[in-house]
């Protein structure tokens, strides 16, 4: 296949996870559309009770290991709580939701039902909070509003291509997605049993990949995920930058990565040539601390695609970082794995 053929193959791949919606518990529309595209590259598929979807790709042989790569396809998004008399829906957030990120936003809801984010008055210098926003769908009245209490909606912003940067709503985590499905398809051989999860309801308390995890009973684990960077103006000090490679996470809010893991994803990103990153993320929480804590425990780690404006609609990724994941988790998979 011709690089350029790649290059839009790849862009498809992208549009087509980030504008699928998919808040915490509605992944229904993203894990279809996740299971169209690795259906050709996986030996096996099924979906848990809470609605994970798991891949096997390979068996395991001399000198292989049970492995769980995660990737969680949910996204931040809100719930009604509430419609007044004049159709103006009140909402709750699902996930992190800032109301400074909300103002002027639109959604799209499960069923197709579009809405602009509007703001109530306030006082001057008054900073807004969730309950001074409502979801405006052009109804006239309760009656007429094509929402109601307890109806999910997902932000709307479609993928914007700036060439080496890639912005869209829900790079967290679809970008991941991306990366575990492109090396799914690139894997030729694997001596291992790999389980690639595209866990639910991250956003919401890592809940998916508890599960999953269980049910695996890996014997080493890698969650994919976006990180920070502190590269804009004024951002928080953090020694990850965008364009300077996927990072090895060292820990985060919810665990710390595992020495020997740390060693292997380092020794292979060395060994293959990608330029890579070390992570200390001070806040928030990835898959990697489910895989950890599961069973008896579980040897792991975390790949992370560095990421501006987290948990907005415009989240901005480089399209190197992302082909430099993709290789590294491609490496990681096709030869033995040494946890020295």
């Amino acid at each position: 296949m011709k690089k350029n053929t790649q290059s839009q193959d790849l862009n498809a791949l992208i549009k087509r996870l980030v504008e699928t919606p998919g808040p915490s518990g509605s992944e229904h529309d993203i894990r279809a559309a996740v299971e169209d595209e690795i259906r050709p590259y996986c030996d096996e598929m099924r979906v848990d009770a809470l609605g994970n979807l798991i891949a096997r790709k390979g068996t395991k042989k001399a000198g292989g290991m049970r492995v769980m790569i995660s990737a969680h396809i949910d996204e931040i998004g809100l719930m009604v709580t509430h419609v007044d008399d004049n159709g103006f829906a009140r909402f709750i957030s699902i996930g992190g939701v800032s109301p400074l990120t909300c103002l002027g936003g639109r959604v799209l809801f499960m069923d197709g039902t579009r809405g602009v984010i509007g703001l109530e008055r306030l006082e001057p210098n008054t900073m807004p909070k969730l309950e001074n926003l409502y979801v405006d769908t052009g109804a006239t009245s309760k009656a007429d509003c094509p929402v109601k209490v307890g109806d999910v909606a997902g932000f709307e912003r479609p993928v914007l291509d700036l060439g080496k940067r890639i912005v869209a709503k829900s790079m967290d985590d679809r970008i991941a997605a991306v990366v575990a499905i492109e090396a799914m398809k690139a894997i030729k051989s694997t001596p291992h049993e790999v389980h690639f999860v595209f866990s639910v309801q991250e956003e919401v308390g890592i809940r998916g990949a508890i599960t999953a995890a269980y049910g695996v009973d890996p014997e080493v684990g890698l969650a994919v995920d976006v990180t920070r960077t502190g590269d804009t103006p004024m951002s928080a000090k953090m020694a990850v930058a965008l364009g300077d490679g996927p990072a090895i996470k060292v820990r985060d809010s919810s665990f710390m990565a595992d020495s020997r893991v740390i060693a292997w994803m380092k020794a292979e990103a060395e060994a293959s040539k990608i330029p890579y990153q070390m992570e200390v993320l001070e806040y928030g929480g990835t898959d990697g601390r489910a895989i950890q804590m599961t069973r008896a425990g579980v040897p792991a780690g975390c790949l992370s695609i560095p990421c501006r404006y987290i948990h907005t609609p415009s989240e901005m990724v480089d399209r190197d970082d992302l082909l430099g994941a993709i290789d590294l988790l491609t490496a990681l998979l096709s030869e033995p794995i040494k946890l020295d």
